[in-house]
This record gives structure tokens, sequence and C-alpha cells, in this order.
């Protein structure tokens, strides 16, 4: 094996193996897998420019390719992705019997600092969803599908694959399938009911010209995409008066905000977004006890 010359048998067997096992075993998402894919194609191509197999790694390899990246201007965030998809890498050889040791064992994940994720007021998602003109087909579908994503906290990719089978008014709730392809149930409350329940029978007729499955349908018939949810977010941005970042996580990150200002279970906000860890809903806290800190310095006469 020459020194720039990849490592032919991480390249033909080791990583499709992987990326297999994880398609079929943990039925992850493609866009998923591909930051698997381009994190560990990264990472042989440095093994065979080092001189080294995959399969005789050491600890103080692991360090150097991680130090390496670090050097190359990488940010903490994305070394600590390339740390964590070399773990389930060795994790699988070491089950596999491809390898004796995992070389991942003690490494440090590089030091994150978290940011807060940003969110609107309710004075904000007022105007938000008052900005569809509702008097025609379109405005009345997107007012729908923003009264959707707020009440629920769906991802965006959630809610462009929704189907109308998914959607139960009368008790009041959607099923979604999230990451891993795990359902939850949602609670639906009665403005995004009465919405969803008025592009039903008013609008999604006159939009079914392909008998589509998805829930919320384009001019064309088709289901709506993620890029055209994000263009008509910002555009509604713009009409609301919006002027800080809007995206449609903004709307997520919103949905969780405001439950839990509101007295919401931490465990239940949990359930309702999918995530697998709770730390991982805890940053929503930091909001909160942010929010109150600066009401305190605000209103309290000896703060």
């Amino acid at each position: 094996m020459t020194k720039e010359q990849p490592d032919t048998e991480f390249f033909s067997r080791l990583l499709p193996d992987y990326l297999a096992a994880l398609l079929v075993e943990r039925g992850l998402a493609e866009h998923t897998l591909a930051a698997y894919r381009s994190d560990l194609r990264r990472f042989g191509i440095w093994l065979a420019r080092e001189g080294t197999r995959a399969r005789q790694c050491e600890r103080a390899d692991l360090r150097r390719y991680l130090s390496a990246l670090r050097g190359q201007g990488l940010s903490a965030r994305s070394a600590a992705r390339a740390l964590a998809a070399l773990r389930g890498l060795f994790r699988y050889l070491l089950e596999r019997g491809e390898t004796k040791q995992d070389p991942t064992l003690e490494l440090e994940t590089p030091k994150l600092m978290r940011a807060l994720p940003h969110f609107l007021s309710a004075a904000e998602i007022e105007a938000l969803l008052a900005a569809p003109d509702t008097t025609t087909v379109l405005g009345v579908r997107d007012r729908a599908m923003i009264e959707t994503m707020y009440a629920s906290g769906v991802r965006v990719s959630e809610l462009v694959s929704l189907k109308a089978s998914h959607l139960h008014l009368d008790p009041g709730f959607v099923r979604v399938w999230g990451k891993g392809s795990k359902e939850r149930i949602i609670p639906v409350g009665s403005e995004a009911r009465e919405w969803l329940a008025r592009y039903l029978e008013e609008v999604r007729p006159k939009l079914d010209t392909r008998r589509a499955e998805a829930l919320f349908l384009s001019i064309r018939g088709e289901g709506m995409t993620r890029q055209r949810f994000w263009l008509m977010i910002k555009e509604y941005g713009r009409k609301a008066g919006i002027t800080t970042h809007l995206s449609p996580h903004v709307l997520r990150h919103s949905f969780a905000t405001h439950l839990l200002e509101h007295g919401a279970d931490l465990r239940a906000v949990q359930a309702m977004l999918g995530h697998a860890d709770i730390s991982t809903t805890e940053i929503y806290t930091h909001i909160t006890r942010e929010r109150l800190r600066q009401l305190y310095d605000a209103k309290h006469p000896r703060a």
C-alpha cells in the first residue's frame, strides 16, 4: 500500500458493510447515513496517508487523527460527530471479530459550547400565523402547515411526510414517524385542528389532482418539500415583520420553549419532540431559566 492510496479493504469491504448494517439494523435516514459516509471516508483517506489499516488502529492513532482534524480548522462540533462515527465503526468491527480492541474507548469527546436554541415570542408566533392570506387556497394550506408545526413541534421532514391517514382530528392527535422510523403520537390543539379541518374540506380536494398520499400538497398536486416549506416560512416571516433568524426548526424550538414556560413536564416534551436522550431536551430548560432571570432583573426592586 503506497502512502497516497486508500486502504483497499476499508473502502471495498469494511465501510460498505458497516453502512449497510446501519441502514438495515438501525434504520437511519439517508442524510444521516451520508454524514457517516463522509466522515468515515475522510478517516479512510487519512489512514492511507498514514500507512495504517483500520483493523490495526490504536488509541494514539485516533488521537492524532482528531488532532489533525482540529488543525484543519474543523469545529469542535464536527470533530465530535467524526468521533461518534468512529465509535460506531469500531464497535461494529469488534462485535464481528474484525479487531481485538476498541481504540475509541476512553477517548474524550471534544467539548462543545451548546448554543441556546433561538425561538420566537408569542407575539411573533401570532404575527407569523396571521401572515398567510387565508382567502386563497394556498393561504389556507400554508396556515394549516404552520399551525400544525407550531402545535406539534414536528421536524420539517416529518411535517412534509405526513399522510392524511396519520391525522386524527376527532381525538386531536397526529401520528409521526421520526428518526429511526420510531412512531410517536402528538396531541394537536384546537386552533390547529380547525385549520386542518378547513384545509381538508376546502383546499386539499382542489389540489389533489394526482391522488397523492401526502397530507400537504403543492399547486401541482405533489407532496410539499422541505425546501419549499423553508422558503415559505422565510417569506411569511418577512411579511410578519420578524427580523431575527427564522427557519422551520425555530418553530420547533418555539413549541418546546413555550410549553416549558407554561409548566409542561420535561419528559412529556421529550416524548413529543422525539428526543432519544433527555439531555437533548434539557437545553430548553436553560432558556426558561434565563428568561426568568431576565424577568427578575427587570422587575424586582432589589435585583
